[in-house]
């Protein structure tokens, strides 16, 4: 292991709750290794860089319900392509190299798994994405 992964390795947050044991499957295993640590790490940028597409699409979100945010989120991350690849490259790119590797193997069902923590969590952090907040 080289020294970038040791570092990446030792900024990850523990996660309490993400369990792991051998009747999960390789993707569980990897989302709860990997993916959950990272997203929680990336937290803060990750609500930034919606901050920032919201200011991008002309500050709608802001006026909207609390509903009709959560499905403005959720549209964000499933339907804008580039919005999402940046989103992905956020957490790729906190990933050690063998993390990678496993990655690539089966990528299409750990970015659903991902896009969807993605999305809980910046849910969970509505509060965060109000107007009075973002300046």
């Amino acid at each position: 292991m080289d020294i970038r992964d040791t570092v990446l390795l030792n900024l990850r947050p523990e996660i309490i709750t993400a369990i792991v044991n051998d009747s999960m499957s390789d993707e569980e295993i990897f989302q709860n290794k990997t993916i959950r640590p990272v997203v929680k790490l990336q937290n803060d940028i990750l609500i930034q860089v919606f901050k920032h597409y919201i200011e991008k699409h002309k500050n709608v979100f802001y006026d909207l319900p609390i509903d009709k945010k959560l499905d403005y989120i959720e549209n964000a991350i499933h339907k804008n392509m580039k919005f999402r690849n940046s989103i992905k490259g956020i957490i790729i790119g906190m990933f050690t190299t063998q993390e990678h590797n496993d990655y690539t193997k089966n990528s299409s069902s750990l970015n659903k798994r991902m896009m969807g923590i993605v999305k809980e969590r910046l849910k969970s952090n509505v509060q965060l994405l109000a107007y009075e907040f973002s300046h």
